[in-house]
């Protein structure tokens, strides 16, 4: 038979008060009951425990030997019982988060600054890696959330919709077209030089989608992998470039150009691992995240 945790808890009581009545009363048992489950206890493990012999009942050698490692067991236990007390009260915990490089550019800064405004003493791990690899990551429980775009997602993977981001052609001051506010009729890309993000970016695979359905063929000059990269050179340069919305409002520098027909816009989701235990950290940041984007999103 293997102990379970009422033998224990049992037998430290009896120790405790050196009687079988005293402690079956602390227990609020019957006596009979008590002596009953202690020598279960002694017979599934086949050594005596207890002294029952004298005026009062003490731990034999063997006793004193077990009560060592069941104190330390409840003691364990009850500290494992405060830890996830903790964790659900959130003053402790752990987030592994990632998202989509286009994300680092504007979105990663105010979610963490609220996020970590509201819980301090939670620790998160942001990491930026492609759509797949988040994806993979979580199936493999290698992330609690992802932050990436609507799509057809790996089995396993649950989506919940954030916001809709909308993308333009954007310039720096340099270009000819800095002070125009007219739509831009797509066909005049064919004359424009672009600096885009490179093909192993979801944004850019949805920007060539747009240019193969309007049939456009525009001069790429510059490819780069970093966000950055893309609004230091528009702002110094006369290329002009493709990002979300979002991103050119953050940067005065950057003048928006309106695209007729205007690009798709895109679905921000959440990502999660379906039936994977959700922290209460992961559930902190997702009401957050949530809670951010109904107050801040992009206007569609």
């Amino acid at each position: 038979m293997s102990p379970e945790l009422r033998h224990l808890r049992y037998l430290l009581a009896v120790v405790e008060h050196a009687n079988f009545t005293r402690a079956a009363e602390a227990l609020r048992i019957s006596q009979p009951t008590l002596s009953q489950q202690i020598r279960q206890l002694e017979k599934g493990l086949g050594v005596q425990l207890l002294d029952r012999t004298g005026r009062t009942v003490r731990p034999t050698d063997a006793g004193e030997t077990y009560l060592h490692y069941a104190r330390r067991a409840l003691r364990d236990l009850a500290a494992a019982e405060r830890a996830v007390l903790d964790v659900q009260d959130l003053s402790r915990g752990h987030l592994r988060l990632a998202m989509t490089p286009t994300f680092t550019a504007y979105l990663i800064g105010p979610l963490v600054a609220r996020f970590h405004a509201s819980h301090a003493q939670l620790t998160l791990d942001v990491r930026e890696m492609t759509q797949d690899r988040i994806e993979s990551a979580l199936l493999a429980d290698e992330l609690d959330l992802g932050i990436a775009f609507g799509a057809t997602h790996l089995p396993g993977i649950d989506a919940t919709p954030l916001f809709t981001e909308t993308l333009g052609l954007v310039v720096g001051p340099l270009h000819a077209h800095a002070d125009d506010r007219r739509a831009l009729p797509v066909a005049e890309l064919a004359g424009l030089e672009l600096a885009l993000l490179s093909g192993d970016f979801a944004t850019r695979v949805h920007i060539d989608g747009y240019f193969a359905e309007q049939r456009v063929r525009p001069r790429i000059t510059i490819e780069a992998n970093s966000i950055n990269a893309l609004t230091e050179i528009v702002r110094r340069t006369t290329l002009a470039t493709v990002l979300p919305d979002a991103v050119t409002r953050d940067h005065p520098g950057l003048h928006p150009i309106p695209l007729t027909p205007a690009l798709p816009a895109r679905t921000v989701t959440l990502l999660r691992r379906e039936s994977a235990y959700t922290s209460a950290a992961a559930r902190a940041f997702t009401d957050l995240a949530r809670h951010w984007t109904r107050e801040h999103a992009p206007a569609e």
